[in-house]
């Protein structure tokens, strides 16, 4: 039998995870955010902090999994080449 393991959101906030990132990263435009805050809610690592229409990821935690850019309503995050 397998145990089945549930980790809390954020988890990554305990440790650092950067370093083995995807590869690719999310680069907040800060152009056309109307606030919305679905990135800040949808980030599995709880690793966006921000306010009103500016948000940021802190890459020393990013996995580089894209949650906040699929879900921009606005298109405002894209995801680059580190």
């Amino acid at each position: 039998m397998f145990a089945k393991i549930i980790l809390p959101a954020a988890t990554g906030l305990n440790n650092k995870t950067g370093s083995w990132r995807s590869g690719k990263r999310p680069k907040f435009l800060q152009k056309n955010c109307t606030g919305c805050r679905m990135c800040y809610l949808s980030c599995p690592e709880g690793c966006i902090s921000g306010s009103k229409k500016t948000y940021n990821a802190d890459f020393d935690y990013c996995k580089g999994c894209g949650i906040c850019v699929q879900i921009c309503p606005v298109s405002d995050i894209i995801m680059e080449d580190e």
